[in-house]
């Protein structure tokens, strides 16, 4: 190509692009855009609206323009290439909310997202819908009324459980014990989770099961602290195995109650701006062993993390799953909304546990048959290794 022609095609190239700019629908629709000389750079916006503008001339069946909104939101979000960055249709995101309150239309299933991306049910609520359909614990959720949910987020697919109470819902799961794909009906009942469990252990010891950080987290915790103390505890198991994590300020205020004086966590943004999370002088000074896995995640971790950091309790298990980022709900106009990592989080001395995770003081694998278990509930106490040592440990301390 000459000199010449180079710069006619500049020309024309050049002049189509503002022409699009300007008024793209009536340009797109003459000009043979696959004979321009090259590639032509192109706005955001017309590129967008060129591409509703040729689905909705030339796709064979109608075209759902919200549905393609979502994806299109969807697929921003996605291209940061964060897992725990994505976006929230207003439907999805009240669904959200109703879940982090701790009180929601659903089955009764508690999910956890597995290192290779898929979302399996950890603890299925004793008497919910799930249970009375048939779900079990370890079964991988792969879709829901209908809908491929392989590869989908785990908040996504939580919320996609979740509906109107008295509403039906199909989920189908992976059944790797027989590598089956069963589906199952069932009606979305109120759920009020119940994410602290506690009882006396022999010899003084109290032991408290949190399974995640919910709003209503912290009041059951301290009111389970305060039954202990009223039996008698004089050391504390805190079971953090199969917890996903959940609200930061939540796990800090019960935190604060575990930890004296000093840095909980403390996390940095975009910007080095670093946030300290500083517990008060007044906390429970008992010996106390937390039991953690693989499936201990976000803040979870980060209370291990502090124990572990601050000399307060002794780790016991197998190495944390590795989440050290925090993540704001922001809401836009529309009722939809935008799930972002903000921030990165260190444990009180300064270690970024993100993708690493937190090794415990004493390394303990569970008996062979139980190491693929998502849910504390499914480990007989007299098989439970990990508890049977961090009892142990408490003996020791309190003679």
């Amino acid at each position: 190509m000459g000199k010449k022609d180079f710069w006619k095609g500049f020309g024309t190239a050049a002049a189509l692009t503002a022409a699009v700019c300007i008024a793209w629908k009536p340009v797109c629709r003459v000009i043979p855009w696959e004979s321009l000389p090259f590639g032509v750079e192109m706005p955001r916006s017309a590129k967008i609206s060129m591409v509703e503008d040729y689905l909705e001339r030339y796709y064979v069946e109608d075209v759902e323009k919200e549905k393609i909104d979502d994806m299109l939101y969807t697929g921003m979000m996605a291209g940061v290439g964060d897992q725990y960055t994505y976006y929230m249709t207003a439907d999805s995101l009240n669904r959200y909310m109703d879940d982090s309150n701790g009180r929601f239309g659903g089955i009764g299933i508690e999910v956890s997202l597995t290192r290779d991306g898929e979302t399996v049910i950890g603890r299925v609520n004793e008497g919910g819908p799930a249970e009375r359909a048939g779900i079990l614990s370890g079964d991988i959720i792969i879709g829901v009324d209908g809908e491929d949910m392989r590869g989908r987020t785990r908040e996504d697919i939580v919320i996609r459980t979740r509906g109107d109470i008295g509403k039906p819902v199909k989920v189908k799961v992976y059944r790797e014990s027989d590598n089956s794909t069963p589906e199952f009906e069932m009606v979305r009942e109120e759920i009020v989770v119940r994410s602290v469990e506690s009882r006396m252990l022999e010899d003084g010891m109290g032991y408290i099961l949190i399974t995640g950080f919910k709003e209503n987290t912290c009041e059951q915790f301290m009111t389970a602290m305060e039954t202990l103390r009223e039996q008698g505890m004089r050391a504390l198991v805190l079971d953090l195995r199969y917890n996903p994590g959940g609200s930061v300020n939540t796990v800090y205020q019960i935190g604060d109650e575990l930890l004296p004086e000093g840095t909980m966590v403390y996390t940095v943004d975009n910007q080095e701006k670093r946030r300290d999370y500083l517990c008060d002088a007044e906390y429970a000074d008992l010996p106390m062993v937390v039991l953690v896995n693989g499936n201990s995640a976000s803040a979870s971790e980060i209370l291990a993390g502090a124990i572990k950091d601050r000399g307060v309790g002794t780790l016991i298990g197998t190495q944390t799953f590795g989440k050290g980022l925090v993540q704001r709900l922001f809401f836009l106009p529309d009722g939809s909304g935008l799930h972002i990592t903000i921030q990165k989080y260190y444990t009180p001395n300064g270690t970024s546990i993100h993708g690493v995770g937190i090794t415990p003081d004493e390394v303990v694998e569970l008996p062979e048959e139980y190491a693929e278990v998502w849910q504390v509930d499914s480990i007989p106490e007299e098989e439970d290794t990990q508890l049977k040592r961090a009892k142990e440990v408490l003996r020791q301390e309190t003679r």
